[in-house]
């Protein structure tokens, strides 16, 4: 995240079946249901930020936050384009990973107040080594034709930031909802690499049956 961006005590929530932002990552979002409408006019109108948080898999739509999961990414409103109906489309990039302490109001749309999930994990040798991992791995999906976008790739050949690469790759190649769960919920850098590295061994050997 940017040093100069502070990140207000409460946001706005977007609880989504299948959807999660991770930081680093951009996700595209049509606003098109009344609350939703009304959320992102508060989020314009204040820090330009919401958080996309998970629906529970029983769930097809939320009543309460018991819905939808308390660990979630907060993104900034890079883009928003208004229609003539109403809706919007607009490009979130995530930021930080949060935790949803509290919640100052639960309709039409929740507002939380969130602490930042920290990575715990300095960087180590073997950090360094289970990056390199998931790289490989990366390689591996590229020669089955499943790439990063080419800027990003590019990137990625040159990035010396494994939690970056860790959220990446999970946003992108990951699509268990409920595993990219896991990976945003781990606060362990180590550990987030190796989920990561499991899960695109299945992802591969998947594409190799």
């Amino acid at each position: 995240m940017d040093e100069s961006m502070i990140l207000p005590e409460q946001v706005p929530v977007m609880p989504l079946p299948g959807a999660l932002l991770f930081p680093h990552a951009l996700l595209p979002l049509y606003i098109f249901e009344p609350r939703y409408r009304q959320m992102l006019k508060h989020a314009l109108g204040h820090h330009r930020m919401f958080c996309v948080a998970l629906l529970k898999p029983h769930c097809a739509d939320w009543r309460s936050p018991a819905d939808f999961f308390h660990t979630a990414g907060v993104g900034l409103i890079r883009a928003c384009v208004e229609r003539s109906d109403g809706t919007s489309n607009l490009i979130l990039q995530g930021l930080e990973r949060v935790r949803f302490c509290s919640f100052e109001q639960d309709t039409p749309f929740p507002v939380a107040r969130i602490d930042i999930v920290e990575s715990c994990d300095a960087t180590t040798v073997e950090t360094e080594a289970l990056g390199e991992k998931v790289l490989e791995l990366y390689a591996n999906l590229k020669s089955d034709g499943r790439q990063l976008p080419q800027k990003v790739d590019r990137y990625l050949s040159q990035l010396h930031d494994p939690e970056m690469l860790a959220d990446l790759i999970a946003s992108t190649f990951i699509h268990d909802p409920l595993r990219r769960q896991r990976v945003l919920e781990e606060s362990s850098l180590n550990q987030r690499l190796r989920l990561l590295i499991r899960y695109l061994h299945d992802e591969t050997g998947n594409m190799a049956a």
